[in-house]
């Protein structure tokens, strides 16, 4: 949400057009003030304001980490596309993102339990309806009736 905002703010962005800009209070040539890409000590200088008014200590890599797990949990996201986006030569790197919070478990648990109270039934042999050779089955789920 923030990320629009900004954007609806600075205006359309070209495709190389740095997103995280910075207001330079006036021109190196003298003119008027302009936009320039915000360099990785102008965002160092945010964090550290930020963090003095708040009584925080976060850091860059918490937003990346942030972002990461929120791109985790999103549906529409792969886990090889989030690899993608945060530059991992490797899966197993990325899969360290895979954090669940227990309640988060317990209700997919719990949602997935209540899906089964239909009773299960297993072909038998002989029925139409399975591919398997009524032989099979015998052999698998011993003989029909026990």
């Amino acid at each position: 949400m923030w990320l629009r905002l900004h954007v609806e703010e600075i205006g359309r962005l070209g495709a190389d057009t740095p997103v995280w800009q910075t207001l330079r209070r006036r021109a190196r040539d003298g003119g008027p003030p302009g936009r320039v890409p915000l360099s990785y000590e102008a965002l160092r200088a945010v964090l550290r304001r930020a963090n003095g008014l708040l009584g925080t200590n976060w850091s860059m890599h918490d937003l990346r980490h942030t972002c990461a797990l929120r791109m985790i949990r999103d549906a529409r996201l792969s886990l090889r596309d989030v690899q993608t986006i945060l530059g991992h030569a490797h899966l197993a790197t990325t899969e360290t993102y895979l954090v669940e919070d227990d309640p988060q478990v317990i209700r997919r648990v719990r949602d997935h339990l209540a899906g089964r109270d239909e009773p299960l039934t297993l072909p038998g042999p002989g029925d139409a309806t399975t591919p398997y050779r009524a032989e099979d089955l015998t052999v698998l789920l011993g003989p029909a009736g026990r």
